[in-house]
């Protein structure tokens, strides 16, 4: 389902994040990414979401080399992708309703049908008495679940987490790993981003470790 083929992805100014990367993650997978701050975790994930673009190599998503996409093809890629980036984006002058029905509203999806979804979605993660709470006011726990939210609502395949347990105490990482859990125990492909070790073993999937762009061996 994912496939990087010696791949490297060089920044303007000559920093290297990633350097000859072959990597394959297969369809319902669970995979963290670790590595020291730096190592080229975030950059891998934004190749696959073809937020960056390789400076040389190949990235295969779903029989697709996003690196050669067209920009018009680009969003309907990320219709089978959930995101979830440390900058969560979250909309503070929009309810926690109106956040998660984001990207199905952008979609085209039909209201009933959506509203459906966007309560199916907020239950799923705990939130949804919290339907009408604005994310200022919710605690940095229920802002990253409600990031989890918004990214699972259109039922991607891949879900695509840059570290998401960074900010949260130890009883709110454990809880957003068990989400995680859930949702590859569904059949979701689940890519986790984290410096975090412990929480990484603590979940037991298969580990991937990047030291300097590259894949320790």
């Amino acid at each position: 389902m994912i496939s990087f083929s010696q791949v490297t992805k060089r920044y303007p100014g000559g920093l290297e994040a990633l350097r000859g990367v072959t990597l394959a993650i297969a369809a319902g997978e669970m995979v963290f990414i670790t590595g020291h701050s730096g190592a080229g975790k975030t950059t891998l994930l934004k190749l696959i979401a073809a937020i960056e673009r390789p400076t040389s190599g190949s990235v295969i998503v779903n029989g697709q080399n996003v690196g050669a996409l067209r920009s018009r093809a680009i969003p309907f890629l990320r219709r089978k992708l959930g995101l979830i980036f440390q900058d969560q984006k979250l909309l503070f002058d929009r309810t926690a309703f109106d956040n998660v029905m984001l990207p199905l509203a952008v979609t085209g999806f039909e209201r009933r049908e959506a509203a459906r979804r966007v309560r199916a979605a907020l239950d799923k993660v705990g939130l949804l008495a919290k339907e009408k709470v604005y994310p200022v006011r919710l605690s940095g726990g229920e802002q990253q679940r409600l990031a989890i939210a918004r990214a699972i609502v259109h039922r991607p395949a891949i879900l695509l987490a840059d570290e998401p347990t960074g900010n949260l105490d130890t009883a709110y990482a454990i809880g957003i790993g068990e989400l995680f859990r859930s949702f590859n125990q569904v059949g979701v492909t689940v890519v986790i981003a984290t410096h975090d070790e412990a929480f990484a073993v603590q979940m037991k999937p298969r580990l991937v470790a990047l030291k300097n762009g590259k894949v320790a061996v």
